[in-house]
């Protein structure tokens, strides 16, 4: 039967209900039980209350059953450390168990449990499944030994598990090589040290193991051998043949890491031959990657531009293959394009200048623009393809479509700066256009040809004056390019026109102008004009260095650094790894803080009603290094103890209040309402206070112990209690909490009729969420001598 009737159920009060059924005799039901309790944990709701009575299911035969439990074990082991430790000798038998799985279960979930108690009795079983028969177990031990080492790093290195680590790296089972090198990798990534050094017999080795490999092992081992540097050019022809044939995976993932290493062993090879020969094999998987869906096309494009600029040879004779089709989404569309950029050559250019032209007459108006702008690209970077841009540039300018026209203006001005003097006979068509330009580029690029070539266009002064006209309303850019050529006309043609111009725009320039800029060149001109004229003429009319064609090729270094990340999102975003993943480690539980956390706990009457859901670290994840940041928790389903509306944070937030006054850092000691022990890393200490012009006030002071980042975006909510309070404002005034500090504030209380609840007594459920924590459930007490509502002077129209 299905086991989606466990998540179903909407039944309350269901907690005794099951650890009655827990306790009962009858194995099935047992097994029913767990499963429920594990749906209830899996849909957000808090069943920590059962711990003792699903660990007591530990001792039993059914594989299922014991997944079950050790899964709710990892789930709730951080809030419950000392009920986790009676489950260490169920464990330390486990991973002696005749079945291999049960074995590499044991070793799994002990390693997924965060708290040192248990971590020291990890360190025998764990010494055993890496040296066990069963290559299974094996490999699921080499896992844990990174997730060891991120907990304790020093029991890792005392007790010789990176040796043997190592030495597992000569295994016999391909998944146990390729499991050894991703910990080693991680362990390295953690320390900063060298800990997988790589040598010709090392390399010999995981190569060895890569064709029996599954295709993830053939990822962790690909991308390990691309930090080996080769002896001499025979040895890095010799990775290469070895890895030549992962080319044809099915798996991406693999045909990148494997193109990844190939390149970067190219590098070291002497004959041309050989090269020219490895970029031929290079195509065919690169153009293969593109039969995918958009998705996977997008980031297929995102590596092979990478890829081509490294080694621009490999898809030099497949530009037909980036042709945009039809119904190829944007995305695709524009990275398709910028490829195509790169390819263009001699041999290719009519075929893709025939593209470019189909392109720019699309619908999609930022496609069109980049096709025009690539028509410009090809004119400037191939010199004897120049004048047929221009000719598909001029027909595009008749087609009168305004975005096409003005883009158009913008790129044979780039033209007229590569090529000067040479195509300056379509001035006329482009002064046609004048009175369809709107945009502050093209309008600067048109008046830069119009003050350029002033000696030639005989109404440049007019042309000039109609700019002038909206000079103020213009932006900074045209304004600079229009000062610019008023000064180049009046230099040309120093006439009566030219110099009513001049005088016009530089008065504003310097008078009526507040940017800096536009003010400062405009001194500079008035006084080299007035001064020397002919200076003036050697500044302004000066010979202007031919450009070039302009490329968004990466830097030369952060290149080389991206095609060591090929197949990662680094090669998707085209940035460095470390310029967006921040890597916070997770707070690993110390018996010593756990035991004050709890004694701490124990002497405010700290209450575990409510407990936050810990999220669990999967066993990848822990491998992988990924420490995502908690998830806000969903608002939990209605339950007896009212906490159905407890976090109703979508209202609309009222007015702020006024800002509450930060508590004194010598205030007297909170009680603690959120220790150290749930997991979360944060303390926070809380009471009900009367407020000093009556009322109340719930005075917060929040401890960052070990987050590990700052805290903010605080907010507070109270559920139905006695005395019907609610926070005046759910935003708390509270500064960030960086890690190691404490912030403190008073949050102004207000009486609403629709929570009171005199059911509750002095009980006060409060949740209050961060950004980065999510929400945190904890219960206070009202303190008895404000159980009975303030005296409140009443105003004098109440009379």
């Amino acid at each position: 039967m299905a086991d989606g009737k466990y998540f179903s159920t909407t039944k309350k009060g269901e907690i005794h209900e099951l650890k009655v059924e827990l306790g009962a005799l009858d194995k099935s039901k047992k097994k029913d039980a767990v499963k429920k309790v594990i749906a209830a944990m899996t849909v957000g709701k808090d069943v920590s209350p059962l711990f003792p009575d699903v660990i007591n299911q530990m001792q039993t035969d059914d594989m299922e059953l014991k997944k079950l439990v050790y899964l709710y074990l990892i789930n709730y082991a951080k809030t419950q450390p000392d009920l986790a430790i009676m489950a260490v000798n169920t464990f330390v038998k486990d991973s002696q168990d005749p079945n291999p799985l049960i074995r590499a279960l044991a070793v799994r979930t002990m390693g997924c449990i965060r708290v040192d108690k248990i971590t020291e009795y990890l360190c025998d079983p764990l010494h055993r499944c890496l040296k066990d028969e069963d290559p299974y177990v094996r490999k699921t031990a080499a896992v844990c030994v990174a997730k060891l080492y991120d907990i304790n790093a020093e029991l890792v290195e005392d007790r010789g598990f990176l040796d043997m680590l190592k030495d597992l790296i000569g295994d016999a089972n391909p998944m146990v090589v390729a499991n050894a090198v991703a910990a080693l990798s991680e362990i390295q990534e953690l320390s900063g040290k060298p800990v997988l050094e790589l040598t010709q017999a090392t390399v010999a080795k995981l190569l060895r193991a890569l064709n029996e490999c599954t295709e993830w092992g053939q990822v962790f081992i690909l991308d390990s051998v691309v930090n080996y540097t080769p002896a001499d050019a025979r040895d890095a022809e010799g990775v290469i043949e070895r890895v030549l044939p992962r080319l044809q995976h099915a798996n991406s993932a693999v045909v990148l890491s494997a193109i990844k290493v190939i390149i970067k062993n190219m590098q070291y090879l002497q004959d041309e031959g050989t090269v020219l020969q490895l970029q031929r094999k290079l195509a065919p998987p690169l153009v293969t990657l593109l039969g995918a869906e958009p998705e996977l096309q997008y980031v297929a494009l995102r590596n092979i531009a990478l890829v081509i600029q490294a080694q621009p040879g490999v898809l030099a004779n497949d530009v037909k293959v980036f042709f945009v089709k039809y119904n190829d989404p944007s995305y695709v569309k524009m990275e398709k394009l910028g490829i195509m950029m790169r390819l263009v050559n001699e041999r290719n250019i009519d075929q893709v200048l025939l593209e470019f032209k189909e392109y720019a007459t699309e619908v999609d108006v930022d496609f069109v623009r980049k096709a025009v702008r690539a028509i410009g690209y090809c004119a400037v970077s191939i010199q004897s393809a120049a004048e047929r841009c221009i000719n598909v540039l001029l027909e595009l300018i008749q087609t009168k479509v305004n975005y096409v026209v003005q883009e158009s203006i913008i790129v044979i001005k780039d033209i007229f700066r590569r090529y000067p003097n040479r195509y300056e006979s379509i001035i006329g068509t482009l002064c046609d256009s004048l009175e369809s330009l709107d945009e502050p580029e093209a309008k600067a690029s048109m008046i830069w040809i119009i003050g350029e070539y002033a000696e030639r266009i005989d109404n440049a002064d007019e042309l000039l004056e109609q700019f002038l006209e909206s000079f103020p309303e213009e932006t900074a850019q045209v304004q600079l390019q229009l000062m610019t050529a008023t000064v180049k006309l009046f230099l040309k043609k120093p006439v009566e026109k030219p110099q009513q111009l001049i005088q016009l725009v530089l008065t504003y320039a310097t008078q009526e102008t507040d940017n800096p800029d536009l003010r400062d060149r405009a001194y500079i001109y008035w006084r080299l004009l007035s001064t020397d004229p002919e200076a003036a003429k050697d500044v302004v009319l000066a010979e202007k260095p031919t450009i070039s064609a302009t490329s968004d090729a990466l830097d030369p270094s952060l290149l080389r650094e991206l095609l060591g990340e090929l197949g990662s999102l680094a090669s998707v975003y085209h940035k460095p790894a470390a310029s967006f993943v921040s890597k916070l480690r997770l707070a690993v539980q110390r018996a010593e803080d756990l035991a004050a956390a709890a004694a701490r706990g124990s002497a405010s009457g700290d209450s575990e009603a409510l407990t936050s859901a810990v999220v669990a670290e999967s066993p990848l994840a822990a491998s992988a290094g990924a420490t995502p940041t908690a998830p806000a928790a969903a608002a939990p389903a209605p339950v007896p103890d009212l906490l159905g509306d407890l976090l109703d944070l979508d209202v609309p937030a009222p007015a702020p209040a006024a800002a509450a006054a930060a508590a004194a850092a010598a205030a007297t000691e909170l009680p603690v309402v959120f220790g150290e022990d749930k997991g979360k890393g944060v303390v926070v200490r809380a009471s009900l206070v009367q407020a000093p012009a009556g009322g109340y006030d719930y005075e917060l002071s929040v401890s960052n112990v070990s987050a590990g980042v700052p805290l903010d975006g605080f907010m507070i909510q109270f559920n139905k209690n006695s005395l019907g309070l609610a926070p005046a404002s759910q935003a708390v005034q509270l500064d960030p909490v960086l890690p190691g500090a404490t912030g403190s504030a008073r949050v102004p209380m207000t009486h609403a009729a629709h929570l009171q609840a005199p059911e509750q007594g002095n009980v006060l459920q409060v949740a209050i969420k961060c950004n980065q924590l999510g929400v945190l459930y904890m219960n206070d007490t009202i303190p008895q001598h404000l159980m009975a509502p303030p005296a409140q002077q009443q105003p004098l129209d109440f009379f």
